[in-house]
């Protein structure tokens, strides 16, 4: 059975985890949901709101487009070599942005320092002590909000020294979280971002088409998109919703996010995917964070929360500039919350089952416990029975002797002795029948008008022998003025004769005893106190119980089968009375009947 509980909580463990590990995996896909949809909301608005600028500028522009197409050979060409060089300078940028990432991913933590900076302080080693990495927080403005930065700085300025190339270099940093410093760096260096042979190209054929626009504007043309338009043999607004692309892209990310909208627009999309917990906002640049957001719950946390990222402006001309980050502080608990229809019914289950493997367990030790009773009950009454047999046997062979078969006196002595063991034996077969109609109750029990004083008298005096025998003394004060009951006279005189034989039994010298009746609020009350061994209060909880005895340590006097408390217990219950016991220990016992007087209300 044991192995059996352990199985069953086993499997309702392995149960509960797999189902958090799926809604984990759920959750996970949700947010990411989310989070990909604001972004591409965001981009989006962004969109209609370059449509609406560029339709109004193509409205102020149809009456003059058909003006320009003859103004724009010559700039063809030109175009024409520019976009050549510039399709060759944004493939090395590329190559330089793929190194740049790869960089980035490798190592977050970037950041970014001037060549001038590093010719002065970081290439010269004995001025590397000056430099200091802090994280500092500035408030957003407009807002009450803090955002955490890195500033790489010296703490004593030195002249600068020139930059000797066109370089990228990084700061990679190992920050502190708690100091809010770097405990050590290291430097990163990139090719430069543009080619400067490419570069010095451009600059020539740009400067000869600002020439050439001069001349167009001269000649009433509009705008270079019109010049260009002309020249490649396409429509101006399509040029200039490129350019307005590349312009936007080159905005900072600051200016094209609205941060109430996106963290309103999260708040939606989580909502009506069933999350409603709180959660944290980050927004990163290619440089620095720009933008987070903390709750309570997030710095009472000591996890590591799951990062849920996804690049903003996925459709600019470079790179995604841009990357929205949210994480909830409390994941685990919202995910246990959604799973609360579930854990609760198998804790409840769980429960249940440990209850009944306990209560079970508790049958079995109490059936083993009667068990044993009823064994040393078995065995004490052998020893009872074979007393008696024993002395009937012994005396019946005396009798088949001639010369004591004679003896008229000796034959009527061993008669006598047959006889009392003969009464004793049908005494205990009595009390055992009794307890056994007792248990399947089928004890027959007479209803009929009672006196206690008489009959309590009467089983006194059946009771004078064995106490004179113990060397005891009887006390008794027959009080109650009413003493009609309703119940049944033979067991009524057994009830009181168990509990006098009883305190004679378990006094271990002397008997004192004493019996009163008296009456109470319309009942009669039978007291049996006694001076004797008396008891613990872990044995008055099981006297009445079958088959059990109080043990009497060195005393071996007290026989008995340990059903006489039992049958008085039961006969008094079924009379519609009360029993109750007061002792303690080696002070003695009183046991208290109470019984309804008969016509109760008129007394």
């Amino acid at each position: 059975m044991s192995i059996a509980l352990l199985g069953v909580m086993a499997m309702q463990y392995y149960f509960i985890r797999e189902t958090y590990r799926q809604k984990s995996t759920l959750f996970d896909e949700s947010v990411n949901a989310s989070l990909a949809k604001v972004a591409s909301i965001v981009e989006r608005n962004e969109v209609l709101d370059l449509v609406k600028t560029q339709r109004r500028l193509n409205r102020e522009k149809n009456e003059a487009e058909q003006r320009k197409q003859d103004m724009l050979a010559e700039q063809l060409k030109i175009q024409h070599k520019i976009q050549q060089l510039r399709t060759q300078q944004y493939d090395y940028y590329q190559s330089f942005k793929n190194e740049e990432d790869k960089l980035k991913a490798a190592f977050p933590n970037l950041i970014y320092i001037e060549n001038w900076f590093y010719e002065t302080y970081i290439r010269r080693p004995q001025y590397k002590r000056l430099i200091e990495i802090d994280v500092i927080q500035d408030l957003i403005p407009g807002t009450t909000v803090y955002q955490e930065s890195v500033v790489v700085s010296a703490r004593r300025e030195l002249p600068r020294v020139n930059a000797r190339d066109d370089s990228v270099r990084y700061i990679v940093a190992d920050i502190d979280p708690f100091m809010k410093k770097a405990s050590q760096y290291v430097v990163a260096t990139l090719p430069p971002q543009a080619n400067a042979q490419i570069a010095f190209e451009l600059k020539e054929l740009e400067d000869r088409l600002a020439r050439l626009n001069k001349e167009f504007l001269a000649n009433n043309a509009a705008t270079i998109f019109d010049t260009l338009a002309v020249t490649g043999g396409k429509r101006s607004t399509v040029l200039e919703e490129a350019m307005f692309g590349i312009e936007l892209a080159n905005k900072p990310l600051r200016d094209r996010i609205n941060i109430n909208m996106v963290h309103a627009l999260l708040k939606e999309e989580l909502k009506a995917r069933d999350i409603q917990a709180p959660f944290n906002i980050e927004i990163r640049d290619s440089q620095k964070l720009i933008y987070h957001t903390s709750n309570i719950a997030s710095l009472n946390t000591h996890e590591q929360p799951t990062r849920y990222t996804t690049a903003l402006f996925k459709g600019d001309v470079n790179a995604p500039t841009g990357r929205l980050s949210i994480y909830f502080p409390n994941k685990k608990a919202v995910i246990f919350d959604t799973m609360s229809y579930l854990i609760l019914p198998t804790l409840a289950l769980l429960a249940l089952l440990i209850g009944s493997f306990a209560y079970t367990l508790s049958i079995i030790f109490r059936q083993k416990k009667i068990s044993e009773m009823k064994t040393d009950f078995i065995n004490n009454m052998t020893h009872e029975f074979k007393t008696p047999v024993a002395t009937i046997m012994i005396a019946s062979e005396s009798l088949r002797d001639p010369e004591i078969a004679s003896n008229e006196n000796r034959v009527n002595k061993l008669a006598n002795i047959i006889y009392d063991e003969n009464v004793r034996l049908g005494s205990h077969i009595e009390r055992v029948l009794n307890i056994a109609r007792l248990e399947k109750e089928n004890l027959k029990i007479e209803r009929t008008n009672v006196h206690i004083n008489p009959l309590v008298e009467g089983v006194l005096d059946s009771m004078q022998l064995q106490l004179q025998k113990a060397n005891g003394i009887l006390h008794h004060d027959l009080a109650a003025t009413h003493d009609l009951v309703v119940g049944d006279e033979l067991h009524l005189s057994n009830v009181f004769f168990n509990l006098v034989d009883n305190a004679i039994k378990y006094s271990p010298s002397c008997p004192e005893i004493t019996v009163k009746t008296y009456n109470n609020k319309g009942n009669i009350m039978i007291s049996v106190a006694d001076k004797g061994l008396g008891m613990t209060k872990d044995q008055q909880e099981k006297i009445f119980d079958q088959f059990y005895r109080i043990p009497t340590g060195n005393i071996h006097n007290v026989k008995g089968f340990g059903l006489g408390l039992s049958y008085v217990n039961d006969i008094v219950k079924r009379l519609d009375g009360k029993i109750q016991v007061k002792s303690e220990k080696d002070k003695g016992t009183v046991f208290e009947i109470i019984l309804p007087l008969k016509n109760k209300n008129d007394n």
